[in-house]
């Protein structure tokens, strides 16, 4: 070794230091890689991504292979580094030169190259598949003798690298990965991807039309009432019922009546035999589900019905649909008339609309697993029916009565993001509980 130029050395310790840099970023480009970007460019050939994706089916191997080069670099760098510190300055510097290599490691083999490779992941990740690829199966008996060593010290801690989890993604977990896809989705199509995967959390009883406000055709009812409920009727599909709304007979598309009614040849007797059989759903079914099973049936409306066969409201394609793509409208207060803005900047909300409704035009976050309304949150807040002028804080906003009747709240103030008002539940209130 005293034999060899000094700028022999140096050009070889300049040289494992090159390589400890392309095998530290190559290991950071790899792990960081955009998997699914990766898997989409190898779905359409991309050579490298390819190979990356048979070097990560097994990451333990390619690890381990990156890992022994890097160290022998590093070791064989410590080594030269001593030999040319001997020859020039003896052992008094071999403490500085020591020190300095360590920085020039550092700077110039781990945090600039990783660094680097967290940046632009896939500029250093493509090259490095080709040199990997061949590299591991020459250095394949090593490589696994290391890694069995490895995952034999992992299973002592009862860890397996058959426990992972992939890259499988959770509701919640793509829910984010679609938040933060920025530029890259249109904001419109974000929502539209985000009301999709929050299908499965809402279920029928969220939207549904409730029972007192199902417009439909009584066939007990005097035929000139029913004829003029037709004539001026707002809705394509009704239910038809005899009694009560819990007897229906079936449901009226419209259109099929429109010829007699034109022609005066409708009576009682055409109208029954012109309904459809009635579909029935239980409460509680997921939107998700219920979507599919409008698809499967061809059906656009079904009745809502609870463990006693009761109704309980009706749902209709078109109000699943609009939790997908939003309201057919940009101002939603004035589709959801229930919410009244204010001009100091207050809402008059009436105490029946759906929380799922207020959430989206105030931008608030209630809870929907427990009450559907206003009406029943406030309720079961109170355990009881409070007066006009009472004010409380329900869920962080502050609120006041305004109106009740009988068993019922029937109308609400709400001053967004004050909570001044509402410090306190009325003490008078809780008295009378």
């Amino acid at each position: 070794m005293d034999n060899i130029p000094l700028s022999i050395l140096f050009g070889v310790l300049a040289g494992l230091i090159l390589l400890s840099a392309f095998f530290s970023g190559s290991e950071t480009a790899l792990m960081s890689i955009n998997r699914y970007r990766l898997r989409h460019k190898a779905r359409h050939g991309h050579r490298a991504a390819l190979l990356i994706n048979r070097l990560l089916e097994q990451p333990d191997r390619v690890l381990g292979l990156i890992l022994l080069g890097n160290n022998l670099a590093n070791i064989l760098a410590s080594m030269l580094t001593t030999l040319i510190t001997l020859r020039l300055y003896g052992e008094v510097a071999l403490a500085i030169t020591a020190g300095i290599l360590i920085l020039v490691i550092l700077i110039f083999a781990e945090v600039a190259p990783k660094t680097l490779a967290a940046l632009q992941p896939e500029i250093i990740a493509y090259p490095a598949a080709f040199i990997y690829t061949p590299l591991l199966k020459v250095g394949y008996p090593i490589v696994f003798v290391v890694n069995t060593l490895a995952n034999g010290v992992l299973k002592l801690f009862g860890l397996s690298k058959k426990n992972s989890s992939g890259l499988h993604l959770s509701q919640d977990e793509l829910s984010t990965v679609v938040k933060e896809a920025g530029a890259l989705i249109p904001k419109r199509h974000r929502n539209m991807l985000l009301n999709v995967l929050q299908l499965e959390q809402a279920s029928v009883d969220d939207i549904m039309v409730p029972r007192n406000e199902v417009v439909g055709i009584d066939l007990d009812d005097d035929w000139e009432d029913i004829l003029d409920q037709l004539q001026h009727v707002k809705h394509t599909r009704i239910p038809v019922y005899r009694e009560s709304i819990d007897h229906v007979i079936g449901i009226l598309h419209v259109r099929r009546i429109v010829r007699l009614i034109s022609d005066d040849e409708l009576d009682k007797e055409l109208l029954a035999d012109a309904v459809l059989e009635p579909y029935f759903i239980p409460e509680g079914t997921p939107l998700a589900k219920q979507l599919l099973s409008f698809q499967r049936k061809k059906n656009r409306l079904a009745l809502v019905v609870d463990e006693y066969g009761d109704l309980l409201g009706l749902v209709t394609l078109e109000d699943i649909l609009e939790e997908i793509v939003g309201e057919f409208t940009t101002d939603l207060p004035a589709i959801i008339k229930e919410i009244h803005p204010q001009a100091d900047g207050s809402y008059l909300i009436d105490g029946g609309v759906h929380v799922r409704d207020i959430n989206r035009v105030l931008n608030w976050s209630i809870p929907t697993k427990g009450p559907k309304t206003l009406n029943g949150l406030i309720l079961e807040h109170m355990e009881m029916i409070p007066e006009p002028g009472t004010s409380l804080l329900l869920h962080g906003q502050a609120i006041e009565i305004t109106k009740t009747q009988k068993n019922a709240v029937k109308m609400v103030k709400v001053v967004p993001g004050s909570l001044s008002r509402a410090k306190r539940v009325s003490k008078s209130a809780r008295n009378k509980s």
